[in-house]
């Protein structure tokens, strides 16, 4: 599969700058500092743009008075700590974090301009432009070229940035890529799509025996195509999420979802449709004047044991079918896999969480602030780079689903219905 992709102190912005001086023009690592804020995507530029043009500034001050020399003052230009400074936008001012150089001998003309921060703090348009660049860089995967770009266009050499350290910000892509969860017991399996403008990201997040949420994976393509749902799936399989022990998979109800995960994972893994997204399908259908009364009919079935909620909703959709039949056949599509959660016999706490593919919705929301500026969505792949870095972001963010205290029922559930199965199977053989 294709890469995927607090409040920040002062302390986090030099240690983000610090990075970017020493280890290249690596951005993902950025993202995956700042979205630990939970920060849109306004404040992403902002912060990103801030550490990015105090990495520019480094070098500037670099080419004057030469490489920091810890416990030594050489040099007639030396370095003298840091002091803040303002770099004019086009349409606001940035704070920034500078160095302060000063000439050796001291007095009140000691001070030393840095070049690039001169040029900054008087052309509004040029730091503009090394925003821009910036965010292409983010947009298009050109990480490494983002930082000496951003340096030449203040008068910096490109060659103050050293190839071996882009190599070290490649590096940790890679890593990214090929995360592995054999470590982990993973329960649940939400999948769900997202768009961006024309092109649909496939995303799946797993819950651990734990509660703790992790994001599995994406693949660029629709969720009614069953073909990227094998994709997607099998990439799980590759890096961890076997298909030896049962699991629970919640879906927004996509015949192409149940049929990938029955080709990868077997027949045998329960399956939840996601009952927002069947509240959504039937009372499309209806009048606006009886969606309320609908909706409470179907939200009192889904409290009830199995047999009589599924029960209530076949009187339901008897009801519906003659002046509705369009919202009558959506009620009863898949209206087995409704009530998944019930027949497992879990408390309602988990049920609540379990019921919706609202953990997953969750992870879109901050990926829709995190990309909510973007307007040209140029291919599949640029969505997918999007949606990847987004989602790990998110992921920082993330807390313990709702009722994890007694996801060791699920568990219990689980198991006791594969040791079932394979006692049936060790009969039949």
């Amino acid at each position: 599969m294709n890469a995927e992709y607090q409040v920040v102190s002062r302390q986090d912005k030099r240690q983000l700058t610090e990075f970017l001086i020493k280890e290249g023009q690596f951005l993902l690592p950025m993202v995956r500092l700042i979205e630990q804020a939970e920060l849109a995507v306004d404040e992403l530029i902002d912060v990103m743009g801030r550490a990015s043009i105090e990495a520019v500034l480094e070098l500037s001050a670099q080419e004057v008075a030469g490489s920091k020399t810890p416990g030594e003052a050489s040099g007639e230009v030396r370095w003298h700590g840091r002091q803040g400074g303002i770099v004019h936008l086009a349409e606001r001012k940035l704070k920034v974090d500078k160095p302060r150089l000063r000439h050796k001998a001291g007095g009140r003309d000691a001070e030393v301009a840095i070049p690039a921060y001169e040029a900054l703090h008087a052309d509004g348009k040029l730091a503009r432009r090394m925003l821009d660049i910036l965010m292409l860089g983010v947009s298009t995967r050109r990480y490494k070229k983002v930082l000496p770009e951003m340096a030449d266009s203040v008068g910096i050499s490109k060659s103050a940035v050293s190839r071996q350290n882009i190599a070290a910000g490649e590096k940790l892509l890679k890593e990214l890529a090929e995360r592995n969860f054999t470590e982990l017991d993973i329960l649940i399996i939400y999948i769900d799509g997202l768009r961006f403008g024309e092109h649909h990201v496939l995303g799946a997040v797993g819950v651990d025996v734990s509660g703790h949420k992790h994001v599995l994976g994406l693949r660029e393509g629709a969720n009614e195509n069953t073909t990227t749902v094998k994709l997607l799936l099998e990439d799980l399989v590759e890096r961890g999420v076997a298909p030896g022990r049962r699991r629970l998979f919640v879906i927004d109800g996509a015949k192409a979802l149940r049929s990938g995960i029955d080709q990868v994972y077997g027949k045998d893994n329960p399956v939840q449709r996601c009952r927002n997204h069947k509240l959504w399908n039937v009372t499309d259908c209806l009048p606006k004047e009886k969606r309320d009364q609908i909706k409470s009919a179907m939200r009192a079935a889904w409290k009830l044991d199995a047999t009589e909620g599924q029960k209530k909703l076949e009187q339901l959709a008897s009801w519906l079918e003659r002046e509705h039949p369009s919202a009558a056949s959506s009620l009863r599509e898949g209206l087995s896999e409704m009530f998944t959660i019930n027949r497992l016999g879990l408390p309602s706490a988990l049920r609540r969480c379990l019921g919706t593919t609202n953990l997953i919705d969750s992870s879109h929301s901050g990926v829709r602030q995190r990309t909510g500026r973007v307007s040209n969505w140029q291919d599949g792949s640029m969505a997918l780079r999007w949606a990847g870095a987004a989602f790990e972001a998110t992921e920082k963010s993330f807390r313990r689903i709702m009722g994890h205290e007694q996801l060791w029922m699920l568990k219990a559930a689980l198991d006791e219905q594969e040791r079932a199965r394979t006692g049936q199977a060790k009969k039949a053989g």
